[in-house]
């Protein structure tokens, strides 16, 4: 897997032309340059993205309405546009602006490159990152905690680990292999292996994912319980199963994608082709499993449920039980979608072959 190439925020050389904001700035002058189409420089102290950051949340609150689903998704779309116009400069893998944070993805993902821009979004997400995999996740229910890779999906919620995990322990059927379609930060490979099963096989089509499990596995004995594919669905695995388990994304979404939103929305032809290639590699007893939730429906961002229409009309499999769990209340910081929260539930599909 080492010659993976790592899915990487684009480094980019200086500009000739870019506005400089610093404290003394006029922060309504400066958004009217980014609504413009021109890039802004963060000079000085780095905490001055976030003043500027800021002021463009106002700016976009008081333009734009902000309250049902699909009127977030537009504020977020523009202000993803305008923020992504603010630029920090990097020399010798360190950000230069004054009390900026140490971030070792700078050194780690670009070897090569030592002076170069990024976005401040892409710098925060840096630096989210590096903080992750430097201190961890606790995930309910396993031993240690999870170390995510930049740009690996991970979970912040972990009602449907909880389904999983109480499933897994009912289990009484033969644990000698399981797939793991979309492996992301390896969590129910791990629950898997934790459960007894003695090797699962697992693909993902983010090579970001198939980098950093390689590197967390290392050459300890998990390296040899669980395999691992850079491929979509099913990749290089071709030896049926008695278990299957897909946590596949929970929103229907036709723009293109890149690697990080595959892991929250799918196209249209996911779940057939899913289903498809999943009928052919399951044995006649074995079990598919889905996690998913009714977060789509219930926001009116889908009329239908894709694993109940394969129950109802693919002629492929058959409803052995279906599991679900109320989500937790959200965080009083999270406006997000909360007033969704009180209906929303995680679900867990068991299917069987027809």
């Amino acid at each position: 897997m080492t010659n993976l190439k790592v899915n990487k925020p684009e480094p980019f050389l200086p500009l000739k032309e870019v506005t400089i904001y610093n404290r003394e700035e006029d922060i309504k002058s400066i958004i009217k340059v980014l609504e413009a189409g021109n890039p802004v420089l963060i000079t000085e102290f780095y905490n001055n993205g976030s003043v500027l950051l800021k002021g463009l949340q106002e700016h976009l609150n008081k333009k734009l309405p902000n309250k049902s689903f699909k009127e977030q998704r537009a504020y977020r779309d523009e202000y993803h546009k305008l923020s992504n116009l603010i630029i920090v400069e990097i020399n010798d893998h360190k950000i230069v602006a004054k009390k900026a944070p140490v971030i070792g993805w700078l050194k780690k993902l670009y070897p090569e490159t030592r002076d170069f821009l990024l976005t401040l979004p892409q710098v925060q997400g840096l630096n989210s990152a590096w903080q992750w995999y430097t201190n961890g996740i606790s995930i309910p229910g396993l031993r240690n905690k999870i170390h995510p890779y930049y740009g690996t999906y991970f979970p912040t919620r972990f009602e449907h680990l909880e389904l999983f995990d109480n499933w897994l322990k009912r289990y009484l059927g033969p644990k000698k292999s399981a797939i793991d379609v979309g492996v992301g930060s390896g969590i129910l490979a791990l629950q898997m292996v934790k459960h007894g099963f003695q090797k699962v096989f697992a693909t993902d089509t983010n090579p970001n994912t198939i980098i950093g499990l390689t590197e967390m596995m290392g050459d300890t004995k998990l390296s040899r319980k669980i395999e691992l594919d850079f491929g979509s669905l099913f990749g290089k695995w071709t030896n049926k199963t008695e278990l299957i388990v897909f946590n596949p994304p929970w929103l229907s979404e036709t723009r293109d994608l890149n690697n990080l939103d595959e892991a929250i929305y799918y196209n249209d032809t996911l779940f057939s082709d899913f289903f498809e290639a999943a009928k052919d590699m399951l044995l006649p007893n074995g079990k598919l499993v889905l996690l998913f939730s009714n977060f789509a429906q219930i926001t009116g961002v889908a009329n239908f449920n894709p694993i109940q229409q394969e129950i109802a009309e693919g002629g492929r499999f058959q409803l052995e039980k279906c599991y679900t769990k109320n989500v937790k209340k959200g965080s009083d910081k999270t406006k997000r979608s909360s007033q969704y929260r009180d209906t929303e539930e995680v679900e867990l599909w068991v299917l069987t072959h027809v």
